[in-house]
């Protein structure tokens, strides 16, 4: 699309992070292999043993776990890609990556909660009997696994990746020890419809909690102003700046789940008022804002902006 702003100026500033900010994603890559291993370990515990005990609830749990494992195998990808450089065909790099990967296991997640409602609705109406005991071990099991995978991951919840993968950790944790309570009442009084009703219970918990996790990782992948920025702020913090009579072409997106861009038209009719201009407004936009990469254009004259947003079309 051809833009006619009638631009005396073309001049850009860039923020690239100072104050020592770093680009690159915290080191997750070890975690993201301790916690596929130890998941993959025990689903080949929950099968087995899900077959000795006749449980249909440990089996299908193995089946969810399995979609955790591919989950996090996809987790590393994307931060792995996420740390390659910028090359010729993908200018930004392949920080898009870690948007996919969250969108993907929020997905996931989601479909792995429709099976476990599915097998629960199923066992209300089976009276197979079950070794409760056994169940309890291997899922008690489960919740030392799973929270202590999920416990990796604490301290990256700002990255929408890293939280995709905590949640899921978490929520398998959180199944566990509703198979752990079934299996013990279970045990008590013989109510085998606890244990569907528990589930269906504990998979309603875990969508309420994986809803904001799709809804971002859908913003972010078409490329939406992400949810922590406030469009209407940054663009009154760049129209309240010395000699600005106009700002148009506002664009922000999240370049990866913790990496914010903005390309943004600021008519200065008195002037370019300068390189130090431009690199003060990237460090307040970076600091102030949590925007890194900042391209900003100086125009000197008014005219049409056909691409600027109206006030009814933020977002």
């Amino acid at each position: 699309m051809a833009h006619d702003h009638h631009a005396q100026s073309h001049d850009h500033g860039h923020s690239h992070g100072g104050h020592g900010h770093s680009h690159a994603p915290t080191d997750f890559g070890t975690r993201f292999l301790w916690a596929a291993a130890l998941n993959a370990a025990f689903i080949l515990a929950e099968v087995i043993y899900g077959l000795k005990a006749n449980s249909l609830a440990l089996l299908a749990d193995a089946g969810h776990n399995f979609s955790d494992v591919i989950s996090l195998i996809l987790s590393w990808a994307a931060w792995w890609l996420a740390k390659k450089k910028p090359v010729a065909g993908f200018t930004y790099g392949f920080r898009g990556a870690s948007i996919m990967a969250a969108l993907f296991n929020a997905i996931l997640l989601m479909v792995a909660v429709g099976g476990i409602v599915w097998e629960a609705v199923q066992r209300f109406s089976s009276h197979e009997p079950v070794q409760g005991d056994l169940v309890m071990w291997v899922a008690g099991a489960g919740i030392l696994v799973n929270g202590f995978t999920a416990w990796l991951f604490v301290q990256g919840q700002s990255d929408l990746n890293i939280k995709a993968a905590f949640a899921h950790l978490a929520a398998d944790a959180v199944v566990s020890a509703a198979v752990v309570i079934a299996g013990l009442v279970m045990l008590l009084t013989g109510w085998g419809w606890l244990d569907p009703l528990l589930s269906i219970a504990v998979s309603v918990v875990i969508v309420w909690g994986t809803w904001g996790l799709l809804r971002d990782s859908v913003r972010l992948s078409l490329q939406g102003v992400p949810p922590h920025i406030d469009f209407a702020k940054v663009k009154a913090f760049l129209a309240g700046q010395p000699g600005v009579t106009d700002v148009h072409d506002l664009h922000i997106w999240g370049m990866s789940t913790t990496e914010v861009a903005l390309t943004a038209h600021l008519t200065m009719p008195g002037g370019h008022p300068g390189d130090h201009f431009l690199h003060e407004l990237a460090e307040e936009l970076e600091h102030h804002h949590g925007i890194i990469h900042a391209t900003v254009q100086i125009e000197m004259s008014d005219g049409a902006h056909p691409c600027a947003l109206a006030p009814d079309e933020v977002v």
